[in-house]
């Protein structure tokens, strides 16, 4: 079944008579989706992709996951952005924040931070391991991911020699063009291909993140599938389509003065699922001084600590629930002589049953205390549903910015640190804002 909104909680504060009102703009918005005539329309690739994807590719995908798999103890994703959240948040809502507790190929993040601390622990961990890299980047020049594929580069080549650290390394890149590609062709890299029509944050279902879900066991046929299922069910202009419903929403909400979502969910698996949502919306969105400022919190955990900022705190934000109606295990409850702790009224009880009455609990509590809630249902946390789940944020988050007014696939703000770094950091051709830059450091 396809993911469901429930957005009954809205009762009070959005009426059917905004969403009617609503509804003419939403229809314009989606067909500039279908047509192809909206801003950013050289990046909708990842509108089709579910179903216009490269078949030979994909399978080449799954070899290479295997070949890993057998050959490797450790695979190093190295990128940043939509080059690593995606693949990253899978794995962790599939396999746990315990992943690489239990699997036989443990799967580690380099090049999203420029912590040498960070780095040298990734290092640490895997020396005597047999190790592979797969480095994702569109140029092959951005700093962070750069300077962590220099140093695993020369590690694997210093372990192995050239040839058959060529085996091991595995570049997501440019078709065509990039020195990341230059380099992959010369040294016989096997090459998987970012898309040109498909930004970082929309890039999950690209090798960006196939290839480090497949290789860490999951089953990528089973997730194109969910995201087929999602296409099929929401790319149309009907105001009861769950994903219209919620952009709509959300712009309804933003425009009453709500500056903030925030994202919650009871399972912390979802943790890094959010942190990607993060990218996914506040890249897309926050551009010309507009935009609701994504937030997460993961409950029960934070109940005892942003829950009280929600419940109480200034009214500037709305929530939405991911919520998952089936665990993927569960745990039951037994009853305890003495009842020392007073928990015996839940004796046989699953913790699933007490999950959901918490969840059930705090909405209700968080809509009295004037916070709009919303719910993104989903039957269970496997591959087809979390397929399902991307598909229907990524095209939520296209109408919700074409209903904004901005182009929801291009990202100008992250340049001005880039080139405030290059200046301090000296390198060539920025000697002029060098200058001026240290001048103004205090």
């Amino acid at each position: 079944m396809a993911i469901r909104l429930n957005s009954a909680y809205l009762d009070g504060f959005v009426s059917e008579a905004d969403f009617e009102a609503m509804a003419p703009a939403m229809r314009e918005v989606c067909a500039k989706l279908a047509n192809g005539t909206g801003a950013g329309n050289d990046y909708i690739g990842w509108r089709d992709l579910p179903v216009d994807y490269d078949k030979e590719e994909f399978a080449r995908i799954k070899a290479a996951a295997r070949r890993i798999r057998e050959t490797s103890d450790v695979l190093v994703v190295i990128g940043i952005g939509g080059s690593y959240l995606g693949a990253r948040a899978v794995i962790e809502m599939l396999g746990s924040q315990f992943f690489n507790e239990f699997s036989p190929l443990k799967v580690y993040f380099a090049g999203n931070n420029i912590s040498g601390d960070y780095l040298n622990h990734i290092l640490k961990l895997c020396e005597g391991k047999r190790l592979s890299v797969n480095v994702v980047s569109k140029s092959g020049t951005t700093t962070e991911p750069a300077l962590a594929f220099r140093v695993f580069k020369k590690l694997l080549e210093d372990r192995y020699g050239k040839e058959e650290a060529a085996k091991r390394i595995y570049a997501t890149t440019d078709r065509a063009r990039g020195t990341l590609k230059s380099l992959a062709d010369a040294a016989g890299y096997e090459t998987f291909v970012i898309p040109d029509d498909v930004g970082g944050r929309y890039s999950v279902l690209t090798a960006v993140g196939l290839l480090p879900i497949a290789a860490a066991g999951f089953d990528i046929d089973k997730l194109m599938l969910g995201a087929q299922t999602a296409r099929s069910q929401f790319s149309n202009d009907l105001p009861d389509n769950p994903v219209n419903r919620y952009a709509m929403a959300r712009n309804i909400l933003y425009n009453q003065g709500k500056r903030v979502e925030t994202l919650s969910c009871f399972e912390p698996a979802f943790t890094l699922f959010a942190e990607w949502w993060k990218e996914l919306y506040g890249e897309s969105e926050g551009k010309d001084k507009k935009g609701l400022m994504p937030t997460s919190v993961i409950f029960s955990t934070d109940l005892h600590s942003m829950g009280q900022y929600i419940q109480d705190g200034s009214r500037v934000l709305f929530e939405t629930f991911v919520a998952f109606q089936n665990p993927a295990s569960d745990f039951t409850v037994a009853e305890e002589p003495g009842d020392f702790d007073g928990l015996n009224y839940l004796g046989g009880r699953t913790m699933s049953f007490v999950n959901k009455n918490a969840q059930s609990g705090t909405i209700l509590a968080h809509v009295e205390g004037g916070v709009p809630c919303m719910v993104v249902e989903a039957d269970r946390i496997d591959e087809q549903n979390i397929g399902e789940l991307i598909y229907f944020f990524e095209r939520s988050c296209a109408v919700s910015g074409y209903l904004l007014g901005i182009n929801p696939f291009n990202q100008p703000g992250v340049e001005s640190y880039k080139r405030n770094m290059f200046a301090l950091l000296g390198k060539p051709g920025f000697e002029k804002e060098r200058e001026q830059l240290i001048q103004k450091i205090k």
